[in-house]
């Protein structure tokens, strides 16, 4: 065993559990994970990080770059550098707000030169579904996305049109005949049409305008489809608790579903947002905190498989103060590890729950099988978190290309002191080293 770095820590997260531990890396894979004490083999460099916890780095599997096309809003270069700093390893681009969006074999292409020399991690990405590509989606399958994004009510960008319930079934069938994935936003077109619509700063007035039952209607009619065609089927960014009893019954019975949450909806409430302060916007909205709550019992209860940024920046300019007409996306890439522990650790959840989200969920979504865990032949990416110390969030220190963050002002538990990738450490106390990300394809 040819070992060239030995980390050693008092708190290394296992699948086993949380224990004293030596992490014996070779060529950028986990040879072994040694007991604690263990002898560091010649011509091995030790770095121990003392009581400093060490996860695995983690994975995020939906995060909007916007590169090429709309890189005024984010990119490659920054948004990875963002992602490393904040502890992630590995992160899914969304194929929209890109121009063009990732829906043919050439665009994904596009996509993939971009990246390949700015990416400070890896890096895979998803297809996206849309009402005229449906002799895209086995091509892009093979071609190496990780699956198909769709919307089932208006993406916010012309590029990317939303899927019928008729389109939905087309789409799910071709998927479905190749074992693909679908990644769902699901919020009714037909409910939100129905809802209030009133342009202001108010708050309460925008979260009137996208009902839970938006959410709730569409991911009963995606549960029914998915059932019908034995589809693989993802429910993004779970904003409304309701819709929790129908999801838990539908993974009981077999069908393929899985879900995610996010950040913003786990740590921030509706209650406390200004009026006028569209950095909190997204869509689903953040709502009340008894729904908070809810969304917290379903992490601990296993129906919410994972927790992912949905990282959708913009320039400052779209983040007008009418709350109707504002860009809905919160940037959190570099900060949702610190904001989850802080709000898990204050529920009496452990490192190892947020691990399971954050890192082992998304990879296992994904298909990631070299990513998630520690443990002997994953790759030798890591995430070291000084889980007691404190900081608060001052906008100017974060590294993704606009710095306007829901966050600001915050103060957090849980320093990422450095981050690994495949045994190299490419951040360190903030400081960020050059690219070395790869770009990934599904089963690679």
């Amino acid at each position: 065993m040819d070992v060239n770095l030995v980390l050693r820590s008092t708190r290394v997260i296992t699948p086993e559990g949380t224990r004293p531990a030596s992490i014996a890396v070779s060529g950028g894979t986990i040879a072994a994970v040694l007991p604690y004490d263990a002898e560091v083999p010649a011509g091995a460099r030790l770095e121990d990080v003392g009581d400093d916890a060490v996860l695995p780095g983690l994975v995020d599997t939906h995060v909007h770059v916007n590169d090429p096309g709309r890189t005024e809003w984010e990119g490659f270069w920054t948004a990875t550098r963002a992602a490393a700093a904040g502890g992630i390893t590995t992160l899914l681009d969304m194929p929209l707000n890109s121009l063009p969006p990732t829906t043919t074999v050439e665009n994904l292409r596009v996509k993939q030169e971009v990246a390949r020399s700015k990416a400070h991690i890896d890096v895979g990405f998803w297809g996206g579904a849309l009402p005229d590509n449906v002799k895209d989606l086995r091509p892009l399958h093979d071609a190496g996305v990780f699956g198909f994004k769709c919307f089932l009510s208006p993406s916010g960008v012309e590029e990317f049109p939303e899927l019928d319930q008729e389109q939905l079934a087309t789409s799910l069938a071709e998927i479905s005949g190749f074992d693909g994935l679908m990644i769902v936003h699901a919020e009714d077109p037909h409910h939100l049409a129905a809802a209030p619509q009133r342009s202001g700063g108010a708050y309460a007035d925008f979260l009137a305008s996208r009902p839970r039952d938006a959410e709730n209607t569409a991911i009963e009619n995606l549960i029914n489809q998915a059932r019908r065609l034995d589809a693989r089927v993802h429910v993004l960014h779970l904003s409304s608790s309701d819709a929790l009893p129908a999801l838990a019954a539908a993974k009981a019975e077999g069908v393929k579903i899985t879900v995610e949450s996010c950040p913003h909806f786990l740590t921030l409430t509706a209650e406390e947002i200004p009026d006028g302060a569209t950095e909190f916007k997204c869509c689903p909205p953040i709502r009340e905190a008894s729904n908070q709550d809810a969304l917290w019992q379903g992490l601990a209860d296993g129906t919410i498989d994972c927790i992912v940024s949905d990282h959708s920046p913009s320039t400052a300019d779209l983040k007008t103060p009418d709350f109707a007409s504002a860009w809905g996306g919160i940037s959190s890439l570099q900060l949702g590890l610190p904001a989850i522990w802080t709000e898990a650790r204050r529920r009496g959840h452990t490192l190892e729950d947020v691990v399971r989200w954050m890192s082992e969920g998304p990879a296992r979504l994904a298909g990631l099988t070299r990513k998630g865990a520690i443990e002997a032949g994953r790759d030798a990416d890591f995430a070291v978190l000084a889980p007691d110390a404190t900081f608060t969030v001052d906008p100017a220190e974060l590294q993704h290309r606009n710095r306007i963050t829901a966050y600001a002002g915050r103060t957090l538990s849980g320093v990422v002191t450095s981050t690994w990738l495949r045994g190299e450490r490419i951040a360190d106390r903030g400081t960020l080293a050059e690219p070395s990300g790869r770009l990934l394809e599904r089963n690679n």
